[in-house]
């Protein structure tokens, strides 16, 4: 006899923190002009300079009702509230070398190489919605699979395709040169997900320096959904300094990601964010996000885009692997290099600058980790 599936009810949302936080001032785009040339031409240019001061930024007016964002996070919240041998069935095969569709459960980094603490971080990720992908899931979501769809391709088409088009007006190229290379039905490894990080005690978060240390996202842009509870930062490009990323109602916050810095040349910023301890009013709930994971279609290949003319008049016309005389990597390389990278993160100072393609190394952006990176160094040393 086939489990009932209880009905997801209303999602109540948490209340905003009041503690006086340090925010990043970011800018937001407003979708309701896009229509217009007028608009469009504003909105070009209130992108390329986000994404290139910042890297993030807030999109609204995308007509995606609340209501619907609020299901995906009650059916993300039913969904983590399953038991974790349940939610383990769906775990793919192929997490070290960078399979990441299905659920991939917490504890499989070491967050603190101090304490040794490991993060609370559970993630389940939903492919496309294309013949490229088998979609066999839990009854929670294969029930509403239809609805997750029509969220996810709601956010490809209503969000995602204009900022792209705003971003080729920016560049001064065709008005569809990125759509084109994010269309949907050619295989891309986007992907939508619901991520929760497990709420702590207060010792825990007393020892933790960050619940995921600075790092840059591996696509083109990342969407996200978040309930209110302050705990992203990102490292501003112009002082180094981290700000906290204010939730904002009715809105979707947004970064430029490696895909885009590469195609550009380091034009487009690939945004360094981290999730750090929330403020004390909010550590005692658990922290559930919605995001979708643009990328380019499996086989482009990650040149820099030389036909546009901004790029070549202000001279970024070699990304990182070009600069070296390595190859460039397509997309699909790209992914599961990096990804394989991320998921076989261990407490080992050299993991952290691991040479991910021949010409690209990892970076460490934390000066906390940095400095626990090098005292765990100098102990090797001190036993060898």
């Amino acid at each position: 006899m086939a489990a009932v599936i209880p009905p997801l009810g209303s999602y109540q949302h948490v209340q905003e923190t009041k503690e006086n936080l340090d925010w990043a001032e970011l800018v937001t785009i407003d979708l309701t002009t896009f229509n217009t040339p007028e608009g469009k031409k504003e909105l070009a240019k209130q992108l390329i300079k986000a994404i290139r001061e910042k890297g993030f930024f807030y999109v609204k007016g995308f007509d995606i009702p609340q209501e619907k964002v609020d299901r995906q996070f009650a059916l993300g919240k039913q969904f983590y509230e399953l038991p974790l041998e349940v939610k383990q069935q769906y775990t793919p095969e192929g997490l070290e070398q960078g399979q990441f569709n299905g659920y991939v459960p917490a504890g499989r980094r070491i967050i603190d190489p101090e304490s040794g603490i490991r993060d609370k971080t559970e993630i389940y990720n939903i492919p496309k919605f294309t013949p490229d992908f088998k979609h066999n899931h839990h009854p929670v979501i294969q029930d509403r699979l239809g609805e997750v769809e029509e969220f996810a391709k709601s956010l490809h088409n209503k969000v995602l395709d204009p900022l792209y088009e705003l971003l080729a007006l920016a560049l001064e190229l065709p008005a569809d040169y990125f759509t084109k290379i994010h269309s949907y039905e050619p295989k891309s490894e986007d992907h939508f997900r619901y991520m929760k990080y497990g709420k702590r005690s207060a010792e825990e978060n007393a020892k933790i320096k960050a619940w995921s240390f600075g790092h840059t996202d591996l696509g083109s842009f990342t969407l996200l959904f978040r309930q209110p509870v302050a705990a992203l930062q990102i490292k501003d490009p112009l002082t180094d300094e981290w700000k906290w990323v204010k939730p904002q109602d009715a809105t979707i916050t947004v970064n430029s990601c490696d895909a885009l810095n590469f195609l550009t040349g380091g034009y487009v910023r690939s945004t360094i964010h981290r999730v750090t301890v929330p403020p004390k009013d909010q550590q005692h709930v658990d922290r559930l996000g919605l995001l979708y994971f643009s990328r380019p279609h499996n086989d482009v290949v990650l040149k820099t885009i030389t036909e546009s003319p901004v790029l070549q008049r202000e001279g970024y016309t070699q990304n990182d692997f070009e600069k070296t005389g390595n190859p460039v990597p397509t997309m699909e390389q790209w992914t599961f290099s990096k990804q394989a990278w991320q998921r076989s993160r261990k407490n080992d100072p050299k993991h952290y600058t691991a040479t991910i393609l021949p010409g690209w190394q990892e970076k460490i952006y934390d000066k906390e980790l940095e400095s626990v990176i090098k005292n765990q160094q100098a102990q090797q040393i001190s036993v060898a």
